[in-house]
């Protein structure tokens, strides 16, 4: 179990580096995650199943980052964590750092909204709770997944994870 986390453990910059997470085409090994073709397939069901799966999300992340354009993810993925903060203090503490790395005009990055939701997110931030970023963090997952998700699907990384599982179920079977 420690190696095959090991696989995810490094930061992956590009689609190459996602072939740590798939076994050799050639031959199955216990250190790397083996994802059966019905998993990868429920993948392009929906997006809820993307993102739910936790290798579908490692693959979308990758995917996104070969497409220099991972802050979307990042940011959705920051509003899931800060959904889950219980102090008020630690609230605060984390509502400021997405504001100033995802949301605030020429942040390091960057989403991609419009000025009504950029002021609407920074007032609904002056007192922050839970629910502060719902409405950001919706049109965020939203963008995804009419713009990057059905990319990602017609994307050659995708079609190898399927070919890679396919062939894996195959070989299992024999």
């Amino acid at each position: 179990m420690k190696t095959r986390l090991g696989c995810l453990s490094k930061k992956s910059d590009s689609y190459s580096d996602f072939s740590e997470f798939l076994p050799p085409a050639h031959e199955t090994t216990a250190r790397c995650l083996k994802l059966s073709t019905d998993e990868v397939v429920r993948w392009s069901e929906s997006f809820d199943n993307l993102l739910s799966h936790k290798y579908g999300l490692v693959a979308f992340r990758t995917f996104l980052k070969s497409e220099f354009s991972d802050e979307n993810i990042e940011f959705w993925m920051a509003c899931e964590d800060y959904k889950k903060i219980k102090s008020s203090t630690k609230l605060v503490s984390k509502a400021n750092k997405i504001f100033k790395e995802f949301i605030e005009v020429q942040s390091p990055r960057e989403v991609n909204i419009d000025y009504r939701t950029r002021e609407k997110t920074k007032q609904s931030l002056a007192d922050p709770s839970p629910t502060s970023l719902n409405e950001v963090q919706g049109k965020i997952y939203s963008l995804m997944e009419k713009d990057s998700y059905p990319r990602f699907l017609r994307s050659k990384m995708y079609q190898d994870i399927v070919n890679r599982a396919q062939a894996q179920g195959q070989r299992r079977s024999v």
